[in-house]
């Protein structure tokens, strides 16, 4: 049997949860199903980690259903704050008209994008030598100013670029433009609908260059990287190759260190969250989050996630203990 084990923050976390009447997963007395059940869609770079999360409190909750569909951070949002679904995954900041319409969020994981390239590229060794700095994605992204590879590898015969974008509204592509300087919408490329999508239309095109969530490039069970993809790193000292300290995405372990770190830049690095309209009254959501942000934290190492902190974790559950009880 698979033991989990909990760290000392999470038990205390757990305890004083318990002492203040955090709640249990169904309402007392109700035999309703509709009470047992969950939905909750958004963020493709949250929806591994969800679907491992409900998967583990279904099992210790077997009366509790939750109903996890991804479909970009925009879907989620819209859905939430329509009440079309109990949470949303929200993989960017939140938004001030988002607040002005009353979302209310946990943070409740960390994750990055990442620049991702064919694994076939004819230049890929000399370029993942060289890396890639900030500016320079500018010119390929924003400006379009670098259509071809040989501005970053001279003798590249003006080989295209051939780019590859998000079509649809999402985390990925807002936290992407952010380190850039934009908004989704400012990003060149062909559009390509959400994370496999994209992922799938770099591995297919031997001179694709695109942008994706970590989760969607390593095989999470070996720690290795997918096979067709490689990743392009950033040379963030902007010295003209990668050093140790940048070389840091051999495997999902590596670079799920240096996020954790702050080693690697934020944005792209980024917190997740699980958002509704208005603060969660029904108990049994409730009670998964609070499961979520105690618990539930022993599974994002293993899922290829990052903890946002035991600081932020707090936090995060007192924003849980404040909200009245469903009468």
């Amino acid at each position: 049997m698979k033991t989990i084990s909990m760290p000392w923050w999470g038990i205390s976390l757990a305890v004083s949860l318990l002492l203040s009447g955090c709640g249990g997963p169904e309402p007392a007395g109700s035999a309703a199903r509709d009470s047992r059940r969950m939905v909750i869609s958004g963020a493709w770079a949250l929806y591994p980690l969800v679907v491992r999360w409900a998967e583990e409190y279904q099992r210790l909750h077997p009366a509790v259903a939750v109903d996890v569909s991804a479909g970009g951070a925009g879907k989620g949002m819209t859905d939430a704050l329509a009440g079309a679904v109990d949470l949303g995954m929200i993989s960017r900041e939140i938004r001030p008209e988002e607040l002005a319409r009353g979302v209310w969020w946990v943070s409740v994981a960390r994750d990055a994008v990442v620049v991702t390239i064919n694994a076939a590229h004819p230049r890929r060794a000399a370029l993942q030598a060289r890396g890639v700095r900030r500016g320079e994605l500018v010119r390929i992204w924003i400006t379009g100013e670098w259509r071809s590879w040989n501005p970053l590898m001279p003798g590249s015969s003006n080989l295209p670029i051939r780019l590859y974008t998000r079509s649809d509204a999402c985390g990925a592509a807002q936290t992407w433009a952010a380190y850039l300087g934009g908004q989704q919408e400012d990003l060149a490329g062909v559009g390509v609908y959400g994370d496999p999508g994209l992922a799938e239309a770099v591995r297919a095109d031997e001179l694709g260059m695109g942008y994706n969530n970590i989760n969607f490039v390593y095989d999470r069970h070996s720690g290795r990287l997918l096979p067709g993809l490689a990743l392009l790193p950033l040379d963030q000292d902007e010295n003209g190759s990668i050093t140790a300290d940048e070389d840091v995405y051999d495997t999902l372990a590596s670079l799920t260190a240096a996020i954790g770190a702050g080693s690697y830049p934020s944005p792209p690095a980024r917190d997740l969250h699980l958002v509704s309209a208005g603060p969660p009254r029904r108990p049994v959501v409730r009670a998964f989050l609070c499961w979520i942000l105690t618990a539930g934290q022993t599974l994002i190492t293993e899922s290829g996630y990052i903890s946002v902190g035991e600081e932020k974790i707090r936090v995060e559950l007192a924003k849980l203990e404040e909200i009245p009880a469903e009468q």
